[in-house]
């Protein structure tokens, strides 16, 4: 039992380094539960070798068990409901079989359509709306358009307590925000309070439809904290951002509002919301060379005089006593503003007389880019999509698979998906390296605490079959896929692998105390044995249990991985006490005949050498002997047998010294070359001991 205890805990160790592969986000939510646990684990393992045994061995005395004690009653009561169970499954070993098969097959088929999330959304109680304005929208009328939406809200929906509207930020932070930007966030009344909709959800989609009252806005809809973690990990405030990179603005734009059209019908795809990239009018002057050639003139002297007269130039100095002011010459404001006052600006040729600029240049007002967004030093277009009612995944397999089939691209543009969608990505392909190889070192461990491919395979397959109560229970409580299931997936692989481990001992316990009949030897062992299972998937159940009900803010996070949990221990719990008994039987059945068969020839020469002995001494003495005697003064002069009891003693004193470490070496010395800063040699003590691998022990035990 030490070897499969120590191995199990290794096991559980091991799940959880696809946990502590995870980087970003993802790494920083989970990694610090991964190492408390294993940590803890360490700690609980080293003091059940410990002070658990000292302890019991002082306190615990040998009680007689009372018939009732609700313990025994409890377990009397589950013993009458299992025997006919075990009985059946044992005589339907291909129904079991093909059951099983079903169910994982169905859980397979669900888990292909559930969709998937990177995180939960947590809710935090308050809403963020972003109107989005016209470019150049004048800071009164953003004042105008965000206090009517303040009125909209208030008037309207008693679930709202305040409002706080912020417009605008400075260009030295991070977030620079333009006067036609602003934040309007939105405090909440307690959900217990709340009349309009029962979700927030719902609830926005209330808030939308009231404020499309206010003609030439859009809004988004987030939270406070949601909305500046998605643009600090992803650039965008947005759920989904759909990201069109090319050179020209003017396409990239007419394809935004192209994909904003095609999509904006997506079950659960809100505020689709496009970039605003067209600046303000500005004027554009265009020469013409071959004209300023002819004239004599050059560039350099035209754009000194345009930038003279919009920026000024300092033509001397005004002193008003200790003071010192530059002397600046522009254009009046007038005539900065008027493009047929430039159009008329005179312009002085070498040889005395004047000219127009409008002769020399294409004077024109032109629309320009209010912003150029790059990633990786390429021009990009954001199309931001928020998900409502319904899971990240879907969505963004719609809107790959619409914009796919409808929408051309130039020769040099192209589309990627970034937001939320990109960091689920990135953890899936991630754990889809790390979760394998994991899965492979369990099945290395299980070789070695059983010696046997075959007993390692039938305690893996309780894997899968764990699996399935995860997938159903997700299924069950309507919850896509997300990275904190996965995480949920892997602790579950461990635990799921423990209830199987014990039993599989506990069977090859019985086999070696000569259960001869395979089927009794695994009802027995498997009633033997029905405390601890369900013991060990009932406290880890329960201890997931109030992660799974909660309803406490962050609980959105751990949901599915108490989920998950406990849904895989129901389906663990009926492997390990139905499935895996049958799957032990079926594939030991012929074996154990085969094994009794070779036996049998085995102990037939002795059989005969200690009859010989028997009718030898029968002969020669008068006396009359007891069996017991005869059986003893023959494997007392048989040299075969002496010799295999020298054998096993060998190998028992060779069990024992497994676990032997190397003397610990403790050594001293100096150099005399080596001197310190005192012209002294330098001393050298150390202690040296040598640790081998675990695994290495134990296969030499084995």
């Amino acid at each position: 039992m030490m070897n499969s205890a120590i191995f199990g805990q290794l096991i559980i160790l091991i799940v959880f380094i696809p946990i502590l592969s995870l980087s970003g986000v993802e790494g920083k939510m989970f990694k610090p539960m991964a190492l408390t646990f294993s940590f803890a684990l360490i700690g609980a393992m080293l003091f059940c070798f410990t002070y658990v045994p000292v302890a019991a061995s002082l306190f615990l005395k040998p009680t007689k068990q009372s018939k009732k004690n609700i313990s025994f009653r409890l377990m009397n009561w589950l013993n009458k409901l299992y025997d006919p169970t075990i009985q059946w499954a044992l005589q339907s070993k291909k129904l079991v079989l093909g059951i099983a098969t079903v169910l994982l097959g169905i859980s397979i088929y669900i888990f292909t359509t559930m969709g998937g999330e990177f995180v939960p959304t947590l809710d935090e109680g308050d809403f963020v709306i972003q109107p989005v304005l016209k470019t150049g929208t004048s800071l009164k009328r953003t004042v105008e358009i965000t206090t009517k939406i303040e009125q909209i809200l208030l008037d309207k929906f008693p679930e709202v307590k305040q409002v706080v509207t912020r417009i605008g930020a400075a260009e030295v932070p991070t977030d620079p925000m333009s006067m036609e930007e602003s934040d309007v966030i939105i405090i909440l009344k307690p959900k217990k309070e709340w009349v309009s909709a029962s979700s927030k959800d719902e609830l926005a989609d209330k808030f939308k439809e009231a404020l499309a009252i206010i003609p030439g806005m859009e809004v988004e809809f987030t939270q406070p904290i949601e909305m500046r973690f998605n643009e600090l990990i992803t650039g965008v405030r947005a759920d989904i951002a759909i990201k069109i990179f090319g050179e020209d603005l003017q396409i990239l734009c007419q394809k935004g509002n192209e994909i904003k059209s095609l999509i904006q019908n997506v079950e659960g795809a809100a505020d689709v919301i496009v970039e605003k990239i067209d600046g303000l009018p500005q004027m554009s002057v265009a020469y013409n060379r071959e004209k300023i050639a002819r004239y004599g003139l050059n560039i350099q002297d035209l754009n000194t005089m345009l930038s003279m007269g919009f920026a000024g130039r300092t033509v001397g100095s005004v002193f008003e006593g200790e003071k010192r002011f530059d002397l600046v010459v522009r254009l009046d404001e007038t005539k900065r503003t008027d493009i047929e006052s430039i159009k008329n600006l005179y312009v002085d040729l070498p040889n005395g007389g004047k000219i127009p600029l409008h002769e020399l240049a294409e004077i024109t007002y032109k629309k320009g880019a209010a912003k150029i967004s790059r990633d990786d030093t390429k021009r990009r277009i954001v199309v931001g999509i928020n998900v409502r009612n319904r899971d990240l995944e879907s969505v963004v397999n719609d809107v790959q698979a619409l914009i796919n089939k409808n929408v051309n691209l130039p020769v040099g543009y192209n589309i990627t998906y970034g937001g939320q969608f990109e960091n689920l990505q990135t953890a899936k392909s991630r754990l889809l390296v790390a979760v394998p190889i994991a899965l492979i070192l369990i099945f290395i461990l299980l070789y070695f605490a059983f010696n046997s491919i075959k007993e390692a395979l039938l305690i893996f397959s309780a894997i899968p079959l764990a699996a399935v109560g995860g997938v159903l229970l997700l299924w069950v409580r309507d919850m896509p896929f997300s990275i904190s299931a996965g995480v949920g997936f892997i602790a579950l692989f461990g635990i799921a692998v423990l209830n199987g481990i014990v039993l599989i001992e506990h069977f090859k316990e019985l086999k070696h105390n000569h259960f001869n009949d395979m089927e009794t030897l695994i009802k027995q062992g498997a009633k033997d044995r029905l405390r601890a299972v369900l013991l060990t998937a009932s406290a880890a159940a329960l201890g997931f249990l109030p992660m799974a009900i909660s309803t406490n803010a962050g609980a959105e996070v751990q949901r599915p991985l108490a989920t998950v949990v406990i849904g895989g221990l129901v389906t663990a719990t009926l492997l390990t006490l139905v499935v895996l008994p049958v799957l032990y039987s079926y594939f030991n059945t012929n074996k154990n005949s085969n094994k009794k068969l070779k036996t049998n020839k085995t102990h037939l020469p002795i059989l005969l050498i200690l009859a010989g002995l028997f009718s030898t001494c029968a002969f020669s003495q008068n006396n009359k002997k007891s069996l017991d005697d005869l059986i003893s003064i023959g494997t007392k002069n048989n040299a075969g047998i002496k010799a295999s009891r020298l054998t096993v003693e060998q190998h028992n004193t060779l069990v024992n010294s497994a676990f032997t470490f190397d003397k610990t070496e403790v050594y001293y010395g100096f150099d005399e070359n080596n001197l310190a800063i005192n012209e002294e040699p330098i001393s050298v003590f150390g202690i040296q001991q040598e640790f081998l691998f675990p695994t290495v022990y134990f296969s030499q035990k084995n």
